[in-house]
């Protein structure tokens, strides 16, 4: 099992940059794929972007393609999405999420994050 803990949320003008970083407990981190979702306030949670295990393959959701950097540090067990030229409607909180190898979803979440942007 791994437990997750998210940090970095906050409030923050239109443009501006917040890093989200989750700490992973346990010892076997690098055995995950990683990912970060959204829920923002009357939606349905929302994928966000992912990466491997090892740490080089990432994917992301169209909206955000190009302003966020999802990576991971397996030596220090964090997971952390770089969040550059925010827009109001990225405001959400953010969950990360872990799926371990032989998942076919992800099964472990963090308590999440919250991020305003105000315009």
């Amino acid at each position: 099992q791994v437990q997750l803990v998210e940090s970095g949320g906050g409030l923050v003008q239109a443009g501006g940059s917040l890093r989200l970083s989750c700490a992973a407990s346990g010892r076997t981190f690098s055995t995950y794929t990683m990912a970060w979702f959204r829920q923002a306030p009357g939606k349905e949670r929302e994928f966000v972007a992912t990466v491997t295990r090892d740490g080089y393959g990432t994917y992301y959701a169209g909206s955000v393609r190009g302003r966020f950097t999802i990576s991971r540090d397996n030596a220090k067990s964090t997971l952390y999405l770089q969040m550059n030229s925010l827009k109001p409607e990225d405001t959400a909180v953010y969950y990360c999420a872990a799926k371990g190898p032989a998942a076919a979803e992800y099964d472990y979440w963090g308590q999440g994050t919250r991020v305003t942007v105000s315009s």
